[in-house]
């Protein structure tokens, strides 16, 4: 039984981060530096901006974070809306970080 479930714990932590690894941030994204105001306000190289409904920020293992779990002045890529809201942001891991945006 124990055996089993250290199995399935480490099929849990292996697919956990395969999946992290796989994830697709879309090329027209933004770089900035990101921080949370309050509510759906968030401060985004410098300015406020407002996020949209249903906006998903995800964190450097793909894992979805509420604004208020969103570090300070971290570094994100994201997309905004024709409204000026922002509908999707990915907090940068150091890998991703340090990759050069690709030219427009």
């Amino acid at each position: 039984m124990i055996r089993s479930l250290q199995i399935a714990l480490l099929f849990a932590c292996v697919a956990t981060a395969v999946h992290a690894q796989l994830r697709a941030i879309p090329p027209d994204a933004k770089r900035g530096t990101m921080s949370h105001v309050q509510g759906m306000i968030v401060e985004l190289d410098g300015r406020r901006v407002e996020l949209a409904a249903g906006a998903q920020i995800r964190d450097g293992n793909n894992m979805i974070l509420v604004p208020t779990g969103l570090p300070k002045n971290i570094l994100v890529k994201y997309l905004g809306g024709a409204d000026g809201k922002i509908h999707r942001v990915w907090v940068l891991s150091p890998q991703e970080a340090a990759q050069p945006d690709l030219k427009k």
